[in-house]
């Protein structure tokens, strides 16, 4: 539980700073001022982070994880997918609420508005990578494979929020607290998947086995 209560705890905090315009706002200025230098390649690395890049690249692996998985017999072989995608479906549900309630301003590079907070691209990069690397290491054949994976998506979610950051899009803190958000959910996914896991082999064996 302390997986989940680290971020959540860190989440809670930069959240009632910018609503309480705590003295924490005054770092994150001057971190953002200090990285903003806005370019070709940071835009670039912040549109990973577009619903219609990220959301697909996840749905390409739910959809072969599940043709996978049902071709072979794997019991139960449509829950990760399924999880995957429900939880992709509450990035949407949770931040727009936040961002409303918080009404946070952005910074001096974009235009005068609110709802900036938290990073609606970096939650979206998270779950979407996230979840799609958590469904599909099971399938992967050796822990090279599995390692390659997970850098993959570490790199894809830091790079979102680099170019994010560096382009002025968001607030330094605006990231972060999408990176906490992002790993509460994903660590939920990830707990309910394994005991899912534990569950079906402690069940009655099938004909088909699923993967190592």
């Amino acid at each position: 539980m302390g997986l989940l209560a680290l971020p959540a705890l860190l989440f809670a905090l930069i959240t009632w700073q910018v609503v309480a315009h705590g003295p924490l706002l005054r770092l994150d200025s001057r971190l953002s001022s200090a990285l903003v230098h806005p370019d070709k390649f940071s835009s670039g690395l912040s549109d990973l982070g577009n619903v219609q890049v990220a959301v697909p690249v996840l749905v390409i692996v739910i959809v072969y994880v599940a043709r996978r998985g049902r071709a072979i017999g794997t019991d139960r072989w449509w829950l990760p997918p399924t999880a995957a995608a429900v939880l992709m479906a509450l990035v949407p549900a949770i931040i727009v609420p936040l961002k409303d309630w918080t009404a946070r301003p952005g910074t001096p590079v974009v235009p005068p508005a609110v709802g900036y907070f938290p990073s609606g691209h970096t939650a979206t990069a998270a779950i979407a990578y996230g979840s799609a690397t958590l469904i599909l290491l099971p399938w992967l054949g050796s822990p090279r494979a599995r390692r390659t994976a997970v850098g993959i998506c570490a790199a894809l979610v830091l790079g979102v929020s680099f170019g994010l950051v560096r382009r002025g899009w968001h607030w330094p803190l605006d990231v972060v607290a999408s990176w906490c958000l992002g790993s509460v959910l994903l660590t939920t996914l990830a707990l309910f998947l394994s005991r899912s896991r534990r569950r079906s082999s402690s069940g009655t064996p099938s004909s088909s086995t699923g993967p190592s």
